[in-house]
């Protein structure tokens, strides 16, 4: 059955994966980020891989205006959303007391904000429509801790808490609600993240292809579930954090600095917080 569903995040990462693959299944497509460029090339691309509809709308999740023109024009344009995929998210790298504050707030309002506005229209949208599916990516640092990017990880709490509060409050209704929370996946998130250590980050391994995640929000959108988990080690990473959390914080730093930091020395920057960066290498290679 063909749905329409739009994606925030479309122009990289999971966000784009996800479009391809639905495209693939000849799904519609509504492509959201920030650059138009990246999404003109993924729409295309979706195109030849047969969405019968593609539309581009560029914005910014965390403008409430621009988002809710964007969404606006989505549901017009293509005579309602079925399904939500919100995939937009930024990250940043150091020790809590050397990210400036307004990188620290920056994530939190990209995550947590961006997040919020998303939810709410889709699921004011879904309630008149008496159907409807949002599903939300976490993280599996949404469910643990780790050293030098409490940005990132304060803002994944907040979401994961944020959609366990919106799937109580659709307990039985038409509305389903979907939270898919990868681990190490191989993105430009790390390399697009601001850093404040001397050296960018990386994805923590056991490492995932982007289509196992993408197949993961595929799955969850044909078969809704509450929560779905990417990556064999995420359940005893998260009991560990759990059971033995003493434990877990002495080994949790060093492993960190071994396996999720890269060696190439960088100076401190905001990466793509405040401005967009294109990546047209990462579009060819999903062709």
């Amino acid at each position: 059955m063909s749905r329409v569903v739009l994606v925030t995040g479309a122009s990289s990462g999971i966000g784009r994966a996800v479009c391809l693959a639905l495209a693939d299944r000849g799904d519609s497509l509504v492509l959201v980020a920030r650059r138009r460029r990246e999404l003109e090339e993924v729409a295309e691309i979706c195109r030849r891989r047969g969405a019968p509809r593609v539309l581009v709308t560029p914005a910014d999740v965390t403008d409430l205006d621009a988002w809710q023109a964007a969404f606006t024009e989505a549901v017009a344009g293509l005579g309602g959303v079925d399904v939500v995929v919100h995939s937009a998210a930024v990250a940043a790298y150091g020790r809590f007391t050397d990210v400036p504050p307004e990188v620290f707030d920056r994530v939190q309002e990209v995550n947590v904000r961006g997040t919020a506005n998303v939810a709410r229209s889709a699921l004011r949208l879904f309630g008149t429509q008496g159907r409807g599916h949002l599903v939300v990516l976490g993280s599996l640092v949404g469910t643990i801790s780790t050293p030098l990017l409490s940005p990132y990880v304060t803002s994944k709490w907040a979401v994961h808490g944020l959609t366990r509060t919106l799937q109580a409050e659709h307990q039985g209704d038409q509305v389903s609600i979907s939270l898919v929370e990868p681990g190490g996946v191989s993105t430009t998130i790390y390399d697009k993240a601001a850093s404040y250590l001397g050296v960018q980050g990386k994805p923590p391994p056991p490492v995932y292809d982007v289509r196992r995640a993408a197949s993961a929000v595929l799955d969850v959108i044909d078969r809704p579930r509450r929560e779905v988990s990417v990556g064999v080690l995420n359940p005893l990473v998260t009991a560990g954090f759990r059971l033995l959390p003493a434990v877990f914080d002495r080994i949790v730093g060093p492993l960190m600095s071994r396996l999720a930091l890269a060696n190439l020395p960088v100076s401190d920057h905001t990466g793509n917080l405040f401005e967009t960066s294109a990546e047209p290498e990462e579009v060819e290679a999903l062709r």
